[in-house]
């Protein structure tokens, strides 16, 4: 018998189905020796009884001889009656296209199997690229004729992960980046509990995904139109003769966001790995140019969204607050235009002079003075900021908020109610105190050039822990929000009143009546008075007897905790 390993061409090993050889063995005679994969080994070994052999290979004859030795020496050590023969390449089957007895590869489309040569299987790569996309079924099959000729075990995978909350900007640079694919799919996902990777779609039995029609998102970034975003997708792409795959899935972790997967798949060697290096960088810088929430007002999500369109940003339309609608002392005000504006607008010099461009402001005050209309001038009026809100409630994602406020410099950071979670340590539970050092540490942990600025608010200073409260860096100006004085709530009162008819002596009785009241209780007193003079004439008067009535309700008749919720003062006269 001539021996093939003799030669110098390529060997082919077959291995048949002799009815004996229990199947288990077969698999790992295929996962040991052959180096396939459990699920490769397990449908290779259907085949093998179904057809009666199948080929593997063709390998150099070194490659070969070594690989029939240890196969047949673990046949032997097992006392198995397996039978495998060699095959010189070139007498192997003829190429289903060329008819051509040369070394031939087998590849899968549409649930048909071709075996082809290289000649024929270069050519049919290039002929995929003509093939319109309903002809793939299933991923694998796509991805077999993508990468035609290439062992699996010559592809290599990379990937990054991103947040999910910044999905609208990782797609816009996708849609930059891969103009042009030879191929575009959407992939069913059967089991959504599992990360979808390049492993799983090269599955070719029963489990294997699907070609599905693309899915999308509506996501909203504060624009007239949301951002359409993919569920997930699978890009073929070529660039010169080098062929890659990308794949854009989730990566779900229970309890957590899923963040945004993106994988390369190419071919092994040093133009793969160059062609992902420029194409991860590419995409990095992409995202991290964040362009779709730079500038607007922010809040992670939490709650419903009846729009349908919040995927883990939700954007706030706040119309520009005036800084003639901040009714607030004008000291207090000169002194929040110094701190915040005014230092906003000196950041570039401080940081050419050494100066440290990060800031902690604590606004405090009684509930209803104007606390939150304050934060809101700031966020309309501060060029260029994104503004991130945190309620108390979402402290527990302060991680996340930090990572987008460093992404989105210059940011504001607002946590409102910060005595929820910053109060004395000795009246904290072990979650709080966890929440305060989380609070604590981002803010010590900004560089001193950040261009971050964190806005406190609370109704209780003095319960303020004092780490948070005492230590320069962290709060450098504590600004009082006051209630109202007397030129306050005449302004309060056109402010909230400005549809009404109002008369002067109507407006001055109102001033004289509410000293010691919160701006919020104005408002609702405003309304109040038009409600009023509704029931009485249409809404053409105003009297000073509607002062009263207003006044009664609010203070007296509905008692001291009507008074107390509405932000009235104690001791006020009803004037009866």
């Amino acid at each position: 018998m001539h021996d093939v390993f003799a030669d110098d061409g390529p060997v082919q090993l077959f291995i048949h189905d002799d009815g004996e050889t229990p199947r288990d063995f077969v698999q790992d005679l295929l996962c040991t020796v052959f180096g396939k994969s459990r699920q490769e080994a397990i449908a290779s070994t259907a085949l093998i009884e179904v057809k009666g052999a199948i080929p593997c290979g063709p390998y150099p004859s070194p490659v070969a001889r070594a690989l029939y030795n240890s196969a047949k020496l673990l046949i032997r050590s097992k006392g198995q009656p397996l039978l495998i023969t060699t095959e010189s390449a070139d007498a192997s089957r003829p190429c289903d296209l060329c008819e051509a007895p040369r070394a031939v590869t087998e590849i899968i489309l549409s649930g048909t199997t071709a075996s082809l040569c290289s000649d024929c299987l270069l050519a049919a790569r290039r002929s995929s690229e003509e093939l319109p996309s309903s002809e793939f079924r299933y991923a694998f099959a796509a991805l077999e004729w993508h990468f035609a000729g290439i062992p699996r075990n010559h592809i290599l995978t990379r990937s990054r992960q991103f947040p999910g909350h910044m999905r609208a900007d990782v797609q816009i640079a996708i849609d930059r980046l891969f103009t042009a694919p030879i191929h575009f799919f959407g992939v069913h996902e059967e089991y959504r509990y599992e990360t979808l990777d390049f492993a799983e779609l090269m599955h070719d039995d029963r489990r294997a995904p699907a070609i599905a029609p693309p899915q999308y998102h509506d996501v909203d970034i504060g624009e007239d139109e949301p951002v359409k975003c993919l569920v997930n997708g699978l890009w073929l792409c070529r660039t010169g003769d080098l062929r890659y795959a990308m794949l854009l899935s989730f990566h779900r972790d229970y309890n957590h966001e899923p963040t945004l997967r993106i994988e390369l798949a190419v071919p092994v060697g040093a133009a793969g790995n160059a062609l992902v290096q420029r194409t991860l960088a590419e995409l990095e810088v992409a995202v991290h140019s964040a362009r779709s929430y730079r500038g607007k007002i922010l809040s992670l999500d939490g709650g419903a969204d009846y729009r349908g369109r919040a995927r883990g940003v939700t954007v706030h339309r706040l119309p520009t607050v005036d800084r003639n609608e901040v009714i607030l002392p004008e000291r207090t005000l000169r002194l929040l235009d110094r701190n915040v504006l005014d230092f906003v607008g000196s950041r570039d010099r401080l940081r050419e002079l050494g100066q440290s461009t990060r800031k902690g402001i604590l606004l405090y005050g009684p509930p209803g003075t104007g606390k939150t209309h304050t934060i809101r001038y700031l966020a309309t009026n501060l060029p260029d900021h994104t503004t991130l809100i945190i309620t108390a409630e979402q402290v527990g994602l302060l991680g996340a908020y930090m990572s987008l406020a460093r992404l989105l410099q210059p940011t504001m950071v607002v946590i409102e109610d910060v005595d929820l979670i910053a109060r004395s340590r000795e009246e904290m539970g072990p979650c709080e105190e966890s929440l305060l050092n989380k609070l604590l540490n981002e803010m010590d942990g900004l560089k001193q050039d950040s261009d971050i600025l964190f806005v406190l608010t609370t109704n209780r200073p003095e319960e303020l822990e004092s780490a948070l409260a005492g230590r320069p860096g962290r709060v450098d100006q504590a600004i009082e929000v006051p209630l109202p004085d007397e030129t306050g709530r005449g302004k309060l009162v056109q402010l909230y009143g400005k549809g009404l008819p109002l008369e002067q002596p109507v407006i001055d009785e109102a001033v004289r009546r509410t000293d010691g009241v919160s701006a919020a209780f104005i408002k609702e007193l405003m309304r109040r008075l038009a409600q009023a003079s509704i029931v009485r004439d249409g809404g053409n008067d105003v009297t000073a007897a509607d002062i009263g009535s207003a006044l009664n309700d609010m203070l007296f008749d509905g008692g001291q905790l009507n008074a107390k919720l509405l932000g009235g003062a104690q001791g006020m006269s009803a004037g009866r």
